[in-house]
Formats: structure tokens, sequence, C-alpha cells
């Protein structure tokens, strides 16, 4: 005897009772309710603006360049025309293996090129990021400062840490042919670069070639040292000799030029002379490492 539901005064079996009947295709993906079928709500896919530009501007297969270069180089663009910011996370690998078309090896050889000269970081478990880099600056002794920054479109700037007339160690003395002990000026600045800090700067030079130097403000704005001896005292760099060495800075550079711990300074020796071969000046810089890169410019 089966089981029976009252209803509205009649008598029906619960087989007889229509039941909604919701079901889900494992072929199709459609959701029927009944007879009618709706379509299932896709998932939003965010689009990667990597992914889409390298879809509009694909490899070119008859380049003789090879595969993974081009994808360094367009990758490179992408970073350097702010598509993909300083600090922003690149797709994974399998997506470049998508949007590219080529292997995983390709865009792997491609990624290593470029955290290996800097223009990426690997985080391990994470992925690639865009790195913070300027780009860099070329080592030329006889550009000051202020017209390396200008020619790069950036804004110069100084602050002032010490200035004074004293007694030279030996080395120094050397350096600028003086007697030991002699007096030199001082002249000691943090240099910047729209702001940020860059450069810590020395420079020494003798006080009978430029009187008065320390009478002029430095403690604000920036002014260029190589213009204030060219304009005023008619002191010309012609050529100049450089050392270059890294190290370790130590507890008030780290604070300067706000390094991370465990960072290395790029340091610069330089002596300008004129055109007599006597020296005008000795300078010694603290370089950030990434904020203020040098290039040398080499050919035969």
């Amino acid at each position: 005897m089966s089981i029976n539901a009252v209803v509205t005064g009649h008598i029906q079996t619960c087989q007889d009772i229509p039941l909604p009947c919701h079901h889900i295709s494992c072929s199709t993906g459609i959701v029927t309710n009944g007879t009618e079928k709706m379509p299932a709500k896709k998932p939003t896919v965010r689009s990667n603006p990597l992914a889409e530009r390298a879809r509009l501007k694909p490899l070119d297969r008859d380049d003789q360049q090879p595969l993974y270069r081009q994808v360094k180089q367009n990758i490179l663009d992408l970073t350097r025309d702010g598509t993909i910011p300083a600090h922003s996370k690149l797709p994974s690998e399998r997506e470049l293996v998508q949007a590219y078309d080529v292997s995983r090896i390709t865009i792997r050889q491609a990624l290593v090129e470029l955290v290996q000269e800097g223009h990426l970081q690997s985080q391990p478990g994470k992925g690639f990021y865009v790195a913070e880099r300027s780009e860099p600056f070329e080592l030329h002794l006889l550009t000051s400062f202020t017209a390396n920054a200008i020619a790069k479109g950036m804004m110069p700037g100084s602050r002032l840490l010490e200035a004074k007339i004293y007694a030279a160690p030996p080395e120094i003395s050397r350096a600028l042919y003086l007697p030991e002990a002699a007096d030199v000026v001082l002249l000691k600045r943090l240099r910047t670069l729209d702001d940020v800090p860059v450069v810590i700067q020395y420079d020494w030079l003798q006080p009978v070639a430029c009187p008065g130097l320390l009478d002029l403000d430095w403690s604000t704005g920036n002014r260029s040292l190589y213009a204030e001896l060219r304009e005023r005292y008619g002191l010309r760099p012609v050529r100049g000799q450089t050392t270059i060495s890294a190290r370790y800075p130590d507890e008030d550079e780290i604070a300067l030029l706000k390094l991370e711990q465990k960072t290395a300074v790029l340091t610069l020796d330089q002596i300008a002379f004129n055109a007599e071969n006597r020296p005008i000046n000795i300078s010694t810089s603290v370089h950030h490492p990434k904020r203020y890169p040098l290039s040398i410019q080499q050919g035969e």
C-alpha cells in the first residue's frame, strides 16, 4: 500500500506530486529547471596587461633574433613604459608561455637574464617582480652631478652636511700637491635626485685657489661646485683620474642614503686637473647602488 498525501480534499500518491528538479549537466555545464535550460554563470577572469600586450604584439618567428631575446625585450619594454610598474609581480611562467606561445625553457631564459641584469627580482615561491632601477649615469669626471641629473630630466638637489677649512690629512695634502698638514677646504653634501638621497659627496680644494667659497650659500637648493669654480674662479678641469671600489657602509651612510642592511655601496675617488696638470680638487662620493647606478662607455 502506498503512502498518500491529502491535498485540497482529494487524494494523490506521492509519485503524482510534481517536485522541482534541478541538476547540472556534467557534459555541458548547463543548469536545467524542468524543461527550461539556463546557462551556468561563468567565473570572472581578470585580464593581464602583459598577456594582452603580448598577444597584440606577437613574436616575429622570421626574425633571426632568438625567441627568448624577443621575449626579454618585450618584457623590458613593458617595465620601462610603465605598463608593469616597479614592484609589480609578473605573470607566472605558465601564463607567459601561453601569452607568447613559446616553451617554458624560452621564458625561463629570458627571465633569468632580466634578473641577472637587475631589471627583475626573483622571490622563491612567489615569482618575479619588477625591480626599482634607474637608468645608469655615465661616469664622466668632467661632467658635474647637476649636469648629469638635468640631462636625465631629473631635479638635482643638495643638503649641506659639513663645510670647513682644516688641516688636511696626509693623503689629501699629497694629492693636492700641498705641504703636510696644510689647510684645505672641505665641502660635504648629500646629493639628491627628485628629493631622493643618492650620493654622499666630499670635495677638498686649496683655499688659495677658491677664496670665499664657503661664504656662498650651500645649504639651500642646488648649487653646482663645478659651475662655481668655472664662473667665479676660472678653474676648468681638463682631465681626471678615477678609482672605483665597493665596500660596506658605516651607520651614518646607511642613515643618510636610507640603505638596507648588508647593502654594499659604490665609492669613487677622483682627482680633477687643469690644463697645467695641477690638481683642482679631490672628491670622494659614496653612491647608493640602485638609485645611482653608473655606466662606463668603452671603445677602441
